[in-house]
């Protein structure tokens, strides 16, 4: 195995983002964000009656403001349109839609598959991209946890996928919908998108 490449004398992750993918632009994006150490901050599932088909959060406090603020996101980011979203004990999934293209609601070319230009280096300042979005999201998160003295950390990075086909798109609002009721098979052997 090969070790990664050392930067200033520390080990440097490789990014997994697309090279030369531009993150501002029209598109959509599957997003997963982990608490530090998958710590479970946001609450427990709850099965009611042993039905695993009706499994669901019940929320801390910073859970339900994990929520708002995830809601709250087209309020600062006007271009962002939310879809699928599941908040779970230690993680939370997501699709954002950014749709730079129209001021109001989903248009059918961007609703039914990301635009994938060129991939061609077109990176200007770092705002009103998805780093910049879910740096915002994730701060106000971690401003509601150190203000009422609520022990919280998120892992450093978030997993992305940008989507590509309208039946990705199915795929991964179903995963998302139902990621409570496969709960307790994956809090074990992990998650299982693509498998």
């Amino acid at each position: 195995m090969q070790e990664p490449p050392l930067y200033q004398d520390k080990y440097r992750i490789p990014s997994t983002r697309l090279p030369g993918y531009d993150y501002g632009q029209t598109g959509m994006y599957f997003i997963t964000i982990c608490t530090k150490n998958r710590q479970p901050y946001f609450g427990n599932i709850e099965v009611p009656d042993s039905d695993w088909n009706a499994a669901s959060l019940q929320p801390t406090a910073l859970g339900k403001k994990a929520a708002e603020c995830w809601v709250a996101i087209p309020h600062f980011a006007p271009f962002v349109q939310l879809d699928a979203f599941v908040l779970m004990p230690d993680h939370l999934h997501g699709v954002l839609l950014f749709d730079k293209n129209s001021s109001s609601g989903h248009n059918e070319e961007t609703r039914s598959v990301a635009s994938l230009h060129a991939y061609e280096n077109r990176f200007g300042p770092q705002a009103q991209n998805l780093a910049s979005v879910l740096r915002g999201f994730k701060s106000a998160v971690t401003t509601y946890a150190r203000y009422h003295e609520i022990e919280f950390q998120w892992q450093a990075r978030f997993h992305e996928r940008i989507v590509r086909s309208q039946n990705e798109l199915k795929r991964i609002q179903t995963y998302i919908l139902t990621n409570p009721s496969r709960w307790e098979a994956e809090n074990d052997n992990g998650e299982g998108l693509y498998r």
